[in-house]
Order: C-alpha cells, then sequence, then structure tokens
C-alpha cells in the first residue's frame, strides 16, 4: 500500500503543477483514484510467464495452424503514458502439445500491462509463445491506434499502427506467412 500511496501524492503534485486545485469537489479523490488506475495498468510487471500459464500446456496430435485473431489488448506507450488500444492475432504450428486457449490472450496481457512500445511487444508475445509451446513457427500481428499521435502532436484520428514478428516457419516459408496473413486479414 506504501507504494500506492507515494503515486497518489505523486499525483497531487502533478494535477497542482497544471494550476488546479486537488482539494475540489471532482478533484479530492483523484489522486488516489490515479495511483490504483496506474497500478492496474501495469500489473505486467507483477507476472510471469509461468504463472500465467500456469502449466496449461497439453499434448496433441495437432501439427497445422492454430490461430488466435482480434485478442482485444490495450497498453501504456512508455514515451508519453497515453495508451494505446487495438487487436493482437497470434498463431503457432504445434509440435505435439498445445497451450490452452485463454493462456495466450493472458500473455497478450502481461506484456501489454507494462509500458511498451508496439514493436516490442510484439517481439515479447511472439518470443513468449514460442518459449512455452516449443513449436514449429509463431506469427504475432498488432494492429493498434495510438492515442500519442491522436490527442497531441500530428493529431491524426484514423492512423492505425501494424507490427508483425515472425519466428521459425512463419519466416523462413512465404506459404505459412501467407496463409496466417490471408487468415487474420
Amino acid at each position: 500500500m506504501q507504494d500506492i500511496e507515494r503515486r497518489a501524492e505523486l499525483y497531487r503534485q502533478l494535477i497542482e503543477s497544471v494550476g488546479e486545485d486537488v482539494s475540489r469537489d471532482g478533484l479530492a479523490n483523484t489522486p488516489m483514484r490515479a495511483a490504483k488506475a496506474l497500478d492496474y495498468l501495469t500489473h505486467g510487471y507483477r507476472q510471469t510467464l509461468e504463472e500465467v500459464v500456469n502449466g496449461a500446456i497439453f499434448e496433441s496430435r495437432n501439427d497445422e495452424m492454430v490461430i488466435i485473431k482480434d485478442i482485444e489488448m490495450y497498453s501504456l506507450c512508455e514515451h508519453h503514458l497515453l495508451p494505446f488500444i487495438g487487436k493482437c492475432h497470434v498463431a503457432y504450428l504445434p509440435t505435439g502439445h498445445v497451450i490452452g486457449l485463454s493462456k495466450i490472450a493472458r500473455i497478450v496481457d502481461m506484456y501489454a500491462r507494462r509500458l511498451q512500445i508496439q514493436e516490442t511487444l510484439t517481439s515479447q508475445i511472439a518470443e513468449a509463445v514460442e518459449q512455452i509451446t516449443q513449436p514449429r513457427g509463431v506469427g504475432v500481428i498488432i494492429e493498434a491506434q495510438h492515442l500519442c499521435m491522436m490527442m497531441r502532436g500530428v493529431e491524426k484520428q484514423n492512423s492505425v499502427m501494424k507490427t508483425s514478428m515472425m519466428l521459425g516457419a512463419f519466416r523462413r516459408d512465404h506459404r505459412t506467412r501467407t496463409e496466417f496473413l490471408r487468415l487474420v486479414s
């Protein structure tokens, strides 16, 4: 709780520094609410891959592509501390075992709930899926809108950033990559 109280005090100082009266009705509890919100939005730092997966690896004879598409995700841009929001598509080619379906979404959330840039988030997810499942290949695509680009700076409302990471067969075999791209488009 000490960290929450410390962050609340810092938020109080920040609000006052923009010329607001932190004691007024609408702002009286904002420093603590903001501190708790930041704690929640960055809880990925307090998780490990092993905890998130929790042993949910199952034997399977399937060796065809497994795709989890349109996983909603949001993160905080490490440059401006503003959100970026979008969706993530994850695919892998199993080799004797598969991961529990919800665990892929939990892996996405664990890394997204950290201060991030989208490029790093994409590679972290791909490398985690590779580490846990030991597949023939992994493909990850993230499509997101960045509030740091929409609310400030160039203020482009309809811009979407797309990043991808292809490992193993997804990198080496253009047919595998093409199948993945076709199935998520």
